[in-house]
């Protein structure tokens, strides 16, 4: 008797669905990458429980026929793949027909679509993976997905998932990365009957941003645009006033992806050096735009990393783009290129045209104090610049720059008007 044999298909799309389908959140998200390949303009979502009792996707894309939404439940059925050619540039969001059977096989599944406006359609329901029930249905142009007590013949895999309130986060997650990719859709999430998420189709990315980085980054957010070779970035980051805790509000998308990539976040917070505290991340959301063949993303199950032809290039790309930003802003913008012209204003009102620069921080307190007095010399009151302490180590400055001590204080344009220089500690 043979010790190796052949799993039946139904088991196979169970260990599938362990990879695909990792909780509701990945059912939300690749429900939704089928209905955005549709050519959906208006997805509705609705879960209960966390997506754990029901998520239901509803969208107005292309639907299918009868023949096409049985296929749909076959494993490795797709229409967005021909041969093994087309791996190498692959521009929808799914590709692999391993979601909607994995999905099937650990729930209790129903498929509502319809190719055209006369109303007719079919709808298929399966549980556990096996079909129970076909026959036709009237519903508008497209299709909705049932996905109802997800994971109830896996009850070891149930068990491992977190209360209905994390769930849903996980799921709200999911549809602001697909929102923030695609503004030209409208995108509406209700979780137990509440109205989560209601992006209008074509409102500006700086709309969804706020929705995704809360207002106080919204408030902050530069524009980001620049081309370096054959890498394109795009987007909106934060000025250096705000900074996040971790870097889960930095969002990163290539070629309308959303990925996971350490090497991009690392190349984004590179350009931000000086100007973070240690420990804070920058926030934002870029979008990176390279030829499809450069870029494989059939690297993850989940699709949440890609590999790059150059990812030099690509991190390059990124890194100088968010800095070329980030230099239109009054931290970084005073700092001109030796030999370039000086900017009117650039180091802020009350300050002679044509100043030297300000000391970069690091120096001694003799270069802060020397570059203070020959910008602002002291007034003929007698007042004058605290002294410098013996070796130009630390010393309590506590002085502003002002056009005079004994007048009225002036303070840069921007950010800096709502600080005070107190003073500079362990040459820092």
């Amino acid at each position: 008797m043979p010790v190796i044999r052949v799993l039946p298909p139904g088991l196979v799309n169970q260990i599938a669905a362990g990879e695909v389908v990792e909780r509701p959140a990945s059912v939300v998200k690749e429900l939704c990458e089928n209905a955005l390949d549709a050519g959906a303009r208006a997805i509705a979502i609705d879960v209960e429980e966390g997506g754990l009792g029901l998520v239901r996707i509803a969208d107005d894309g292309s639907g299918m026929a009868r023949e096409d939404a049985l296929l749909a439940l076959e494993r490795h059925a797709t229409s967005k793949l021909q041969d093994a050619a087309g791996l190498a540039t692959i521009a929808t969001m799914g590709f692999r027909g391993e979601a909607v059977p994995a999905i099937a096989s650990v729930s209790r599944f129903r498929l509502d679509t319809a190719p055209g406006a006369d109303g007719a359609g079919t709808r298929v329901v399966v549980e556990g993976g096996t079909v129970v029930e076909t026959g036709a249905v009237a519903r508008p142009r497209g299709t909705t997905v049932e996905v109802r007590d997800l994971f109830f013949n896996t009850p070891a895999r149930r068990k491992f998932m977190r209360a209905p309130p994390t769930e849903a986060g996980h799921v709200t997650e999911a549809v602001v990365r697909l929102a923030l990719a695609r503004p030209d859709v409208g995108f509406t999430l209700r979780s137990s009957g509440r109205l989560v998420i209601g992006a209008r189709a074509g409102e500006p990315l700086a709309d969804r941003a706020a929705q995704a980085l809360g207002r106080e980054a919204a408030r902050r957010l530069l524009a980001v645009d620049a081309t370096r070779g054959e890498v394109k970035v795009t987007g909106l980051v934060t000025s250096p006033d705000h900074s996040e805790a971790t870097g889960r509000s930095l969002y990163l998308f290539v070629n309308g992806r959303y990925v996971r990539d350490r090497g991009a976040a690392h190349a984004v917070l590179r350009a931000y050096a000086g100007v973070l505290p240690p420990g804070r991340q920058p926030a934002g959301v870029l979008f990176v735009e390279l030829p499809l063949d450069r870029v494989d993303v059939n690297v993850h199950p989940q699709k949440l990393e890609v590999r790059f032809a150059e990812g030099r290039q690509v991190y390059d790309a990124l890194h100088h783009a968010v800095a070329a930003t980030l230099r239109t802003t009054p931290w970084l913008g005073h700092r001109q290129p030796p030999g370039a012209p000086p900017v009117p204003g650039a180091l802020g009102p009350g300050v002679p045209e044509g100043a030297s620069l300000p000391p970069m921080a690091g120096e001694d307190a003799a270069s802060v104090l020397a570059w203070a007095r020959a910008i602002h010399p002291p007034a003929e009151s007698g007042a004058s610049y605290p002294s410098v302490a013996p070796g130009g180590g630390t010393m309590p400055l506590a002085f502003q720059l002002s056009s005079g001590i004994a007048g009225e204080p002036t303070r840069p344009a921007g950010y800096f008007g709502s600080l005070r220089y107190v003073g500079q500690h362990a040459r820092t």
